[in-house]
């Protein structure tokens, strides 16, 4: 079995172990993997009960790491989420007590929930796997996975959160709600499995070999020019009043090489591109304001993005 073959089917093996807790959402659970391998963090939106913290959980279950749960509410302060220096009487000398993001995967329930100064504590260390407190920096383990679940804007008592935080999210996530079938087997407790239950598939070396493999698939001159136009076509669109940064496009092809890696591949097409673009990067865009008005969405926009711009021949360079 070559390399590919064998990284794809761990990849798997990590889904297939995950849908146990998670019914009828095989492809959500395809794509978080991706986020999580490519070394990136998930924000899952969704009505409350429909199984976003399960995923979180469950992510974390199998990946074998320290996870921490932090309930955001209207009253939670930023130490809260990332430590304080506490006092030593002994030593007469501050000691930093870390907060619940060192760990390796931190569940941010509900983050919108938080005023918005508590939500941008997390800003530091979603970017740089680190938390700076007195001018004093302290890493945080490794891997890192940010896990942060939403409700919808519109709901009462939620924050917007704001587009620097959005922009370190490598994806965002919806599960819905669970087809008929799989509502059943929920209500019936039939072939679900509790997250704690589940089998650890990948331990942080495995998880790391993982990535290093991504980091060696093939992308062709005309696959990233393909991310180049439609990036610039969602700075020209005259729908999007803001649209994606150069911190997208570098997010996206760090995607883009792991969910080729996951199926099997050592190149990438243009229909992968396609395929991660409304996860990668509708969420970051700031439509224009007769947009909001016509009810069409970032995803609509950005299909319409996608549909506008010439699609390369399919390239095959690099298969092995």
């Amino acid at each position: 079995m070559d390399e590919a073959a064998d990284h794809a089917a761990h990849f798997t093996r990590l889904a297939d172990e995950i849908a146990s807790a998670v019914l009828g959402k095989s492809d959500v659970v395809r794509m978080a993997l991706v986020a999580l391998l490519s070394e990136g963090h998930i924000l899952l939106e969704d009505v409350p009960g429909v199984g976003k913290t399960t995923l979180a959980r469950a992510i974390a279950a199998v990946t074998d790491g320290e996870w921490r749960r932090i309930q955001f509410t209207p009253d939670l302060l930023p130490s809260d989420v990332t430590g304080v220096p506490v006092f030593n009487q002994a030593t007469r000398e501050f000691q930093f007590h870390p907060g619940p993001v060192f760990s390796n995967v931190v569940i941010a329930d509900e983050i919108n929930r938080a005023s918005p100064k508590t939500q941008a504590a997390l800003l530091e260390v979603m970017e740089e796997r680190q938390v700076t407190v007195d001018g004093r920096r302290y890493p945080v383990p490794r891997p890192f996975l940010v896990v942060a679940t939403q409700n919808p804007v519109e709901m009462d008592g939620t924050y917007r959160l704001p587009e620097a935080q959005l922009d370190r999210f490598l994806m965002r996530l919806s599960l819905g709600y669970p087809g008929a079938d799989a509502e059943l087997a929920i209500m019936r407790g039939d072939r679900l499995t509790a997250p704690e239950d589940l089998k650890v598939v990948a331990d942080s070396e495995r998880l790391a070999a993982i990535a290093a493999a991504a980091k060696r698939v093939f992308i062709d001159d005309a696959v990233y020019r393909y991310v180049l136009d439609l990036a610039h076509a969602t700075r020209g669109h005259d729908e999007i009043h803001v649209g994606v940064s150069p911190r997208a496009t570098v997010a996206l092809v760090r995607a883009l090489r792991m969910l080729v890696l996951a199926s099997g591949r050592s190149y990438a097409t243009p229909d992968d591109v396609k395929e991660l673009a409304v996860p990668a990067w509708a969420h970051r865009l700031v439509l224009a304001p007769g947009s909001a008005i016509s009810g069409r969405g970032a995803a609509d926009v950005l299909r319409d993005v996608l549909d506008r711009v010439p699609v390369p021949a399919p390239v095959r360079h690099g298969d092995e």
